[in-house]
């Protein structure tokens, strides 16, 4: 087995090893940065906040039916995403059964894209590997959403009882694990799509991962709408 997998990464060049270096290091660090709380804090950090003062606020409220539509849009949202992850799984599990006929195809397109098919199979699975991620992040996520409305419809109507706000508290720390669970998901998804470039070379690889990075952190760190959030 050893030696098998010795002559499967020989067939990789060291630009490779590069690339796929750069994919999941970068992966592992922007959601290292996104979801710390650091000095300069995320858009998903700062929205922690908000989901935090809504299950206060509605402590105070007697007909909580709004709080359960949110809350059921947002797992429509996460049951829209994990079919998608399905679909994308399935996508690639099928061109895997094809990575023949994509080596040829390739081939005939550009010499300099010809590769054993070990090869092709290889990156195949490493996108579906990354997209399995994401399905499971979003299977997560809608759990952990199903989990808070069960544990916001136990919160006392009565701001006063002694429950109401640890109660409360416990739906919003289930609720903001919900949408980190989802974050990621929806990060994973990104960086499967970047993977797929690796089958034009390990520089489209590298470009897209850069490219990603850097749509990432703008919407997380510069965006306009972190900016409102912050506005007074």
């Amino acid at each position: 087995m050893i030696e098998s997998f010795a002559t499967s990464l020989s067939l990789f060049t060291q630009l490779d090893g590069i690339a796929f270096t750069t994919l999941f290091l970068g992966w592992f660090l922007i959601g290292f940065l996104i979801d710390r709380n650091g000095k300069r804090r995320s858009t998903h950090a700062l929205i922690s906040d908000f989901r935090s003062r809504w299950m206060i606020e509605m402590v105070g409220r007697e007909n909580r039916v709004a709080d359960i539509q949110i809350l059921s849009s947002l797992r429509q949202g996460t049951a829209f995403f994990m079919s998608a992850s399905m679909i994308g799984i399935g996508g690639t599990l099928a061109l895997l059964g094809s990575a023949d006929t994509l080596e040829q195809v390739a081939t005939e397109v550009s010499p300099e894209l010809s590769a054993p098919q070990l090869v092709w199979e290889i990156k195949l699975i490493v996108v579906a590997m990354i997209l399995v991620s994401a399905f499971l992040k979003f299977v997560w996520s809608h759990r952990l959403f199903g989990y808070c409305a069960v544990v916001l419809g136990s919160v006392p109507n009565d701001k006063n009882h002694p429950d109401a706000l640890g109660f409360a508290a416990k739906a919003a720390k289930l609720n903001t694990y919900a949408a980190r669970s989802f974050n990621r998901g929806l990060r994973a998804v990104y960086f499967a799509m970047a993977a797929l470039t690796w089958l034009l070379g390990s520089i489209p690889l590298i470009v897209a991962v850069t490219v990603t990075l850097a749509v990432l952190y703008r919407r997380e760190f510069h965006s306009l709408s972190r900016a409102a959030l912050l506005a007074d």
